[in-house]
């Protein structure tokens, strides 16, 4: 297989062409919700989703960790719930709009987040937390059951209530960290990280 170096990182495995996939797939999820083919962006959704777990796994598994990575993966996941969440205003917003509230704290932090990785780093904030790992993956299974079975309100407060947690997490980390890196399991480790070190 061609190797293709990025600052000394080989980007050309198996994680990166899942993460690639969902980029690509993006635009066609996209065209899928403004044309109201429900059926084909279900499939489609779901694929990414699942692609979405396989990929930062994959990289673990196969100890293929890269910043490239971590960044191309974060941008694939912000398209692929992007479109799931344009899934739930064109397609179940009958469902959601009782609850709306909750859903727009929760996209309110993941803006924030990103604010704050920009202005304090100038990127994208490629960090994999436990909680926002753990929380992508409820979501993921909460998103593929509302769109393949219906909708359940415990499920949505548990799954949008769970990234409440994680993104909050993530805002703590990145005031905490001198740059984004990868490895950070969390705010409880780094803290512990951080005595140790004194």
């Amino acid at each position: 297989m061609k190797k293709i170096f990025v600052r000394g990182e080989n980007i050309v495995n198996l994680p990166n062409a899942i993460s690639l996939y969902r980029l690509l797939a993006f635009p066609v999820i996209f065209y899928a919700a403004l044309v109201g083919n429900e059926s084909l962006f279900v499939w489609l959704l779901c694929i990414s989703l699942v692609s979405d777990v396989a990929d930062g796994n994959l990289a673990r598994y196969l100890k293929l960790q890269t910043h490239f990575g971590a960044a191309l993966d974060n941008l694939a996941d912000i398209c692929t719930y992007a479109m799931a969440i344009l899934g739930l205003f064109v397609f179940k917003w009958a469902d959601i709009e009782p609850h709306s509230w909750f859903l727009f704290l929760f996209l309110g932090l993941f803006v924030v987040s990103y604010i704050v990785s920009f202005v304090r780093f100038g990127k994208i904030p490629g960090l994999h937390l436990y909680s926002a790992v753990s929380a992508g993956y409820v979501q993921s299974i909460f998103f593929f059951v509302l769109f393949v079975f219906g909708f359940y309100t415990w499920f949505f407060y548990l799954a949008v209530g769970w990234g409440i947690v994680a993104y909050t997490e993530k805002i703590f980390v990145l005031f905490k960290l001198d740059d984004i890196k990868i490895g950070v399991k969390g705010l409880y480790w780094l803290i512990k990280a951080e005595k140790e070190a004194k």
